[in-house]
């Protein structure tokens, strides 16, 4: 897993979050957000993303990892992101659908799934 910026695989997430507390920021709609996202993911959709941007992390130095459905929504985050300063951003290869297919848990509604 390199450090900066780039998509990682669902086994370098983990790592990312367990090892250095990586900022999760999930990027769906709310409304898919609440059926179901990695625990403690934040929710800012696309559309928010430059308004709440700074939101994130309070250490930009920090990692950060974006997820969407399936990767592509992220892509197109990570600029947004980077260009605020944040040195170090990672997209979920796959988004949530190849987190899901892993196995990996996800909350819904306050609870572990």
């Amino acid at each position: 897993m390199r450090r900066g910026r780039g998509a990682v695989s669902t086994a370098d997430a983990v790592l990312l979050i367990n090892r250095r507390n990586a900022s999760i920021i999930d990027l769906r709609p709310a409304s898919e957000y609440s059926q179901g996202h990695i625990p403690a993911a934040k929710n800012f959709g696309l559309a928010e993303l430059q308004a709440k941007v700074g939101q994130i992390a309070k250490n930009k130095s920090n990692p950060v990892l974006l997820v969407c459905q399936t990767g592509q929504q992220s892509q197109k985050a990570s600029q947004i992101v980077s260009d605020a300063g944040y040195a170090e951003v990672h997209v979920l290869q796959g988004g949530l659908d190849a987190w899901q297919k892993a196995g990996m848990p996800v909350v819904k509604q306050g609870a572990l799934k």
